[in-house]
């Protein structure tokens, strides 16, 4: 059984240990074992917290053995990307300014996650703050795609993605300010979960994410995700805008049923360049909602591209959060992030003020749209993962794209707040993932759960794995 743990889902897992089939000390042992022998070549993170994992492990195998109350999570490892805070391990944002800070809390999230008796295995790599959707980062280096390591895994939560794919742990939390959950889940051929704008309370952290931060679930199945977010979900009033706990659990959404419901897909959003193989690939995949009893029609939203929205947006807060320190601190930084302060310079207050009226405005277009539907289906990432350590795409299909031409899919909809998942719709000819991404309406957690499920019943991928 050992070599099969790695592959086990969350909630396998969970159920292993339960009926002392599987100590967690073992499932734990078998982890670690697996992160030492893959992540040399992956690199997917920046801290391994091997001694406190073992500790966590004996005291949940007590546990087991007195016959005490067993959280949703109990015995199952988990890591956590390296901008959510850990109490007495670095969290470091991937940023040489903050090498050296242990925070003495856990960030909300993160302390749900051990009280429902998760693993905490260590902490998985991030561009610096999170600032672009690819992962390197001065502080450590590029990491790599299980698929092939000469790829990127995306990003920001690369690390992440990577480590569930690849076997480190069934289950990962990142976050997603602009597609940091939904792009390595993309590349890495996982299910990544941004849920709804405060579904997950998050206070604290470094700034720079205001109005678009989302904490969510890493998982290499749908029903691991929901489990996940039934632990992180409620509100906190550290964190203003969380929201109330619904009734129910997300991981009774994920059996609800998809007939009837109406879908659009659309494969570009009306203004994308799209790489043809993905396009095929997620036409296929969108296809499928058909035979799952729902209503697909092919349509053009005719919505602007809110690109300038968010990066105007962006940029402002993170020149206010990062610009004082570059006096002194340039060189410690990443180009790209020196860069992006400086852009954040020319964004006056009337510019930053009229953005955020424009996405009022933007998101009036997409929910008189949704009106009609109850999901929005498109690929998540334009692009197949490229090179690993080099610059995002600036041409596709033979036309040159804007800076974030490559993933115009998701920020879009950390503007708006919506629920969104990409699911593994497939993949190239040549072996690379490709993910499709699920939009729900406002709120609409549940229905996003439940076609993602009934997706993956019929387009199952957990038998596929990277063989790197």
């Amino acid at each position: 059984m050992h070599a099969d743990l790695i592959w086990r889902s969350a909630l396998e897992l969970r159920d292993l240990v339960r009926k002392k089939d599987v100590s967690p000390v073992e499932v734990t042992e078998t982890v670690l074992a697996r992160l030492e022998a893959a992540d040399p070549v992956l690199n997917a993170f920046c801290l391994v917290a091997a001694d406190t994992a073992r500790a966590a492990a004996r005291e949940a195998e007590i546990a087991v053995v007195k016959g005490e109350p067993l959280g949703p999570l109990h015995g199952v490892p988990v890591s956590v990307k390296d901008v959510l805070a850990t109490r007495g391990l670095a969290t470091t944002g991937g940023s040489r300014l903050f090498a050296d800070h242990v925070p003495d809390e856990d960030a909300i999230p993160v302390a749900r996650a051990k009280a429902a008796g998760a693993v905490l295995l260590g902490k998985t790599t991030t561009s610096e703050f999170g600032h672009k959707a690819v992962t390197e980062s001065p502080l450590f280096g590029v990491t790599r795609n299980p698929w092939d390591p000469a790829l990127t895994p995306g990003g920001s939560s690369g690390g992440a993605a990577a480590a569930v794919a690849s076997g480190i742990g069934p289950l990962a939390l990142g976050s997603d300010g602009g597609g940091s959950v939904r792009i390595p889940a993309a590349f890495c051929g996982v299910y990544g979960l941004k849920p709804s704008f405060g579904r997950v309370p998050h206070a604290g952290g470094f700034p720079g994410w205001a109005h678009v931060s989302h904490v969510g679930p890493l998982a290499r199945t749908v029903r691991d995700a929901a489990v996940l977010l039934d632990v992180l979900a409620g509100a906190d009033d550290r964190d203003r805008r969380s929201l109330p706990r619904e009734a129910g659990s997300y991981l009774e959404a994920c059996d609800g049923d998809v007939r009837g419901l109406h879908v659009a897909w659309t494969p570009d959003l009306g203004y994308a360049r799209v790489d043809p193989r993905v396009r095929a690939v997620c036409e296929s995949a969108a296809v499928e909602f058909e035979t799952l009893g729902c209503h697909v029609e092919v349509v053009s939203p005719g919505w602007e591209n809110p690109e300038e929205i968010f990066g105007t947006l962006i940029a402002a807060q993170f020149h206010a959060a990062w610009s004082e320190r570059l006096a002194e601190d340039e060189a410690l930084m990443d180009p790209t992030l020196v860069k992006f302060i400086r852009r954040g310079a020319a964004v006056t207050a009337p510019d930053y003020v009229r953005a955020l009226e424009r996405v009022d405005g933007y998101w009036s277009e997409v929910r008189a749209f949704l009106e009609r539907f109850d999901l929005l289906l498109m690929p998540t990432v334009a692009v197949p993962p490229f090179a690993a350590g080099a610059p995002a795409p600036r041409e596709i299909g033979g036309e040159r794209v804007s800076v974030l031409g490559w993933m115009p899919f998701t920020y879009p909809f950390n503007l708006t707040g919506q629920p969104a998942a990409s699911v593994p719709a497939g993949f190239t000819d040549d072996g690379l993932p490709v993910g499709l991404q699920i939009v729900g309406r406002r709120h609409a957690d549940g229905t996003v759960l439940a076609a993602s499920a009934a997706f993956e019943a019929v387009r199952p991928w957990g038998d596929r794995r990277p063989s790197f």
